[in-house]
């Protein structure tokens, strides 16, 4: 994996939102919305949980990837970029996590 891996996912699930929903599962997802988008993220990150908690390293990696797959639906579904939550991250950087929780209240 190179470091792009991430952005050419989220341009690929860029480019099918506007996709048949019959053929393409991402174009499926985002018709449904939202919320829809939310609830799927939050299944995937219950069941890579789940697998964390089990400790099967390849069940946990193979759900890890379907996290960061809905994750990506998901900001696309409300048209957040994932070069905003890259510059969020860079903002962050170098700062105390602990400054940084204080900073939002």
């Amino acid at each position: 994996m190179t470091d792009d891996t991430l952005l050419r996912l989220a341009a690929t699930i860029r480019a099918r939102k506007g996709a048949d929903p019959e053929t393409s599962w991402t174009a499926k997802l985002l018709a449904r919305g939202p919320k829809k988008a939310a609830q799927k993220f939050g299944e995937e990150a219950v069941e890579a949980v789940i697998e964390a908690a089990r400790g099967d390293k390849e069940k946990l990696t193979e759900e890890a990837a379907d996290v960061l797959y809905h994750f990506l639906v998901m900001l696309t579904s409300r048209g957040v970029e994932l070069s905003d939550v890259y510059a969020e991250l860079a903002r962050r950087e170098g700062i105390s996590g602990l400054a940084e929780k204080a900073s939002r209240g």
